[in-house]
């Protein structure tokens, strides 16, 4: 029901944000915008049939009236993975096999994309954002797609979250995919990646 879609780096200011995951993965960042309705901007990194972005709030809009995703209204610290996001055919679907606080459906859009996402009414998603994100695109365009490919590949996520056998439990009848592993502990999220250079980690 569910695939791998992209990675969410949050930061406080995105020029700080993409220093930080370019410094760590030995590689330019590419592509990005702005998205209006949650006052956020990005840039993206190719990952295969994957992506990575950075985002932040965009301190060029006036802040909405309701909280942006990946809670980044309470963000704070250094630039750090927070965030895995998955796609999906049918978001209605797959917010009934949810669990409760994954959101509901906004369409958005940015450039020639458009896209539904799943965004809670509070900004966070459950397990601390432990759960992903929910994305359904629209059409035949997507980012990974158009991105330059760099030889970035994502070798592993881990998920560490003090409830791991609950999070594991909810997520194995929704996705399959090697390239994810859940783990008790401390809420963390560290991803590998295989590069030109070698092994690259982000955390």
């Amino acid at each position: 029901m569910l695939r791998f879609d992209h990675l969410a780096v949050s930061a406080l200011d995105l020029v700080e944000g993409v220093a930080w995951v370019e410094d760590a993965l030995g590689t330019k960042l590419a592509g990005g915008g702005q998205h209006p309705h949650m006052a956020t901007h990005n840039r993206l990194l190719g990952l295969g049939d994957l992506y990575l972005e950075v985002i932040a709030a965009d301190p060029s809009a006036a802040k909405p009236a309701w909280p942006r995703w990946f809670d980044l209204d309470t963000f704070t610290g250094r630039p750090r993975l927070t965030n895995w996001i998955a796609g999906c055919d049918d978001l209605t679907a797959a917010l009934r096999a949810s669990p409760a606080g994954t959101g509901l459906p906004v369409a958005l859009q940015r450039g020639d994309y458009r896209w539904q996402m799943a965004v809670p009414k509070d900004g966070k998603l459950p397990f601390d954002g432990g759960f992903p994100a929910l994305i359904q695109w629209q059409g035949a365009l997507h980012p990974a797609r158009a991105l330059p490919d760099c030889g970035l590949r994502l070798r592993r996520l881990d998920i560490a979250h003090p409830d791991a056998d609950a999070l594991r439990l909810l997520l194995a009848p929704l996705i399959q995919d090697d390239r994810f592993a859940i783990v008790k502990g401390q809420f963390a999220m560290r991803a590998s990646f295989d590069t030109p250079s070698g092994l690259r980690v982000l955390e």
